[in-house]
This record gives structure tokens, C-alpha cells and sequence, in this order.
């Protein structure tokens, strides 16, 4: 039998051979109807596209490079997988490096994978905003969740729900609050904390207590235990869920419980935070939209198709851990 081709399959299908191989190589431009049947075409005659090939006649890997920081932390797995499904819809293999946290790291890992990939997605890079811009000069790149003016970016704007999770704990008799800052060269972090400021600088009758900046560790929350009932805020914001979840675990093994004696508000909505017992209030992040956003600019950038910048909203989710302030805190 005869290896099936691109030729064999527009045969069939009564389409020319650029259309299959569209299909393939750029999928986002073929109907779907007509993409559906050549994929399942090809199935049947046993066609299997040749991306090495393909990278010769195009002069392209078919990979994208995909830079996290920390990939231990909750928020990255489901931005990896929604940019994985992105990029497999798209016929693209993601090329995925665990940075570590580490700039000089995240530095490295650029210079290595850059000739092996079509471009880069850079998930809250901690490279410094010129050094990253010089380090990526001459590779399409995203950044995603950190605004780096000249390049191209993607972020979930949190501002809108806490200014509402704020307001949701003023009418419930909170007025001492207290924020867990995330890390100091973290653009999320940056973000948050001035929403939080500035919701706080409209309300006269409101104390805002400021800790940190903190890594966005689960001991870290732990560790702010002291300094939060020092301080004797009864409602917490904390940088993300992760250390949301850390500061309820400290205040338990003070003895003190959550929501009846201080409220929490987290950020980002990761598993962790509808498992855990109470479930936590937070804001959710958009993953899906982020990773098919993010591949969705890349491809923009490769294209020279006038790429734009993304700002998502993230929306409020109300759970088991805010409440009315205790009446001996009142």
C-alpha cells in the first residue's frame, strides 16, 4: 500500500493540497468543517504529518517555550494545561521549563530553548522588565499575568473584585484590615496590593495594616499569624490562595476560627481553594481564556498580524471564609 500524502488526501476530499496542508500546519484557517474531515480522512489512510519535514519547508518548529516560575504553585498547573489544549488545537507541541523562581534561571532557559522553539509564552517572568525585553529580542513572545511595556502580554485583572470582596466585608462591620503582600518584583502582586490600597484610601472609617512583601508560600501565611492578630485585623486579604490557606491553618492552631473570628479573602481560585474546609472566598482567574489568549497572541506575533494586549477580569467567588466581624471586635 501506498503511504498516504496530503495529495492523496485532497483526492479524496476534492480539495487542493494547500487547504490539507493548512489544515494542518495553520488549522485556524480552515473551516472547521472542512478541517474535521480532513483530519478524519487522513485517520483513515493512515496519515501521519511529518513535523520535521513540515519545519524545513516552513522554517518552523511547530514548539512554543513555556516559562513558569514554580510550577509547585497551584496557579500554574491549570494555566499550563489551558495553554497546552490551546496550543494542541493549533497542531503545536509546548516545550514547558520550570524556572524555578530563579532570574538567573529564567534567564538561562531563554538562551538555551530559543532556537528550538517557533516562540515563547513567559508566565509572571521575575527577570527585571529591560533585561527581559533584551533577552527575548528577535523571538516572538507573550508575558503572561505582568505588563511589560513593549512587549506582548496577557493578564487577569483582579482589581474589580476585590474593590467588591472589600466592600462585602465593610458592610459586614469589618474595618481593621490587614494585607499580605505577594513577592516585591511580582507584577500580580503589585497590582493587587494598590487595588486594595486604593479601595482602603475612599474609606475614612477603615484601617489598612500592610505586611510583607512575602513568597507565595503556604508557610509564609503560617509564619504572618502573629503579626495579623497583633494587629488585630479582622479581615485578611493575602496575596494568593496558597498563603490564604497557610494563614487559616496558623489562626486554627491559635485556636481561632474562620469565618468567626476574622475573614479571609485569597486570589486566584485554585483547587486548593474549593476543597479545603471552610471553602475559601477569592477571586477567580480565568485560566482557560488566559492559555487560549496567550497561544492565540503568539501566533499574532509569529504572523506579524498587529498583535494586541489582553486585559481578562477576574470575578468574585464568595465563600465559607468571610463573615460578620465578631462583636468582641466590633
Amino acid at each position: 500500500m501506498r503511504q498516504a500524502t496530503i495529495y492523496s488526501i485532497a483526492k479524496k476530499l476534492g480539495v487542493s493540497a494547500s487547504t490539507v496542508s493548512r489544515a494542518f500546519s495553520r488549522p485556524d484557517l480552515v473551516k472547521a468543517s472542512v478541517r474535521e474531515q480532513v483530519f478524519v480522512t487522513a485517520e483513515e489512510l493512515g496519515y501521519v504529518p511529518n513535523r520535521a519535514a513540515r519545519g524545513l519547508a516552513t522554517g518552523r518548529t511547530g514548539v512554543f517555550g513555556l516559562l513558569v516560575p514554580d510550577i509547585t504553585n497551584p496557579f500554574f498547573p491549570p494555566l499550563v494545561r489551558a495553554v497546552q489544549l490551546a496550543a494542541d488545537q493549533r497542531d503545536t507541541e509546548i516545550l514547558l521549563i520550570d524556572t524555578g523562581g530563579s532570574v538567573t534561571a529564567e534567564e538561562d532557559f531563554i538562551r538555551r530553548i530559543r532556537p528550538q522553539v517557533d516562540g515563547l509564552i513567559i508566565a509572571a517572568p521575575r527577570l527585571a522588565s529591560s533585561r527581559l525585553k533584551t533577552m527575548v529580542r528577535g523571538i516572538p513572545t507573550v508575558v503572561v499575568n505582568r505588563v511589560v511595556r513593549g512587549l506582548t502580554h496577557v493578564v487577569y485583572d483582579t482589581s474589580q473584585a476585590l474593590g467588591e470582596a472589600a466592600d462585602h466585608l465593610h458592610n459586614l462591620g469589618h474595618r481593621r484590615f490587614a494585607l499580605l503582600r505577594g513577592p516585591a518584583e511580582a507584577w500580580a502582586a503589585s497590582h493587587r496590593s494598590q487595588a486594595i490600597r486604593s479601595w482602603s484610601e475612599n474609606h475614612s472609617d477603615v484601617h489598612l495594616i500592610e505586611m510583607g512583601p512575602f513568597e507565595a508560600r503556604f508557610e509564609v501565611g503560617k509564619d504572618a499569624v502573629g503579626d495579623i492578630v497583633e494587629s488585630k485585623a479582622t479581615a485578611i486579604f493575602a496575596f494568593d490562595d496558597l498563603m490564604a490557606a497557610g494563614v487559616i491553618a496558623g489562626l486554627s492552631r491559635l485556636g481561632e476560627s474562620v469565618p468567626e473570628e476574622r475573614s479571609i479573602v485569597g486570589c486566584d481560585d485554585v483547587l486548593l481553594a474549593r476543597t479545603m474546609t471552610p471553602s475559601l472566598a477569592t477571586v477567580t482567574a480565568p485560566f482557560d481564556e488566559l492559555g487560549q489568549e496567550a497561544v492565540k497572541l503568539l501566533i499574532e506575533v509569529i504572523t506579524d498580524a498587529s498583535p494586541r494586549n489582553v486585559r481578562l477580569a477576574g470575578r468574585l467567588a464568595l465563600r465559607g471564609t468571610v463573615g460578620p466581624v465578631a462583636e468582641h471586635s466590633a
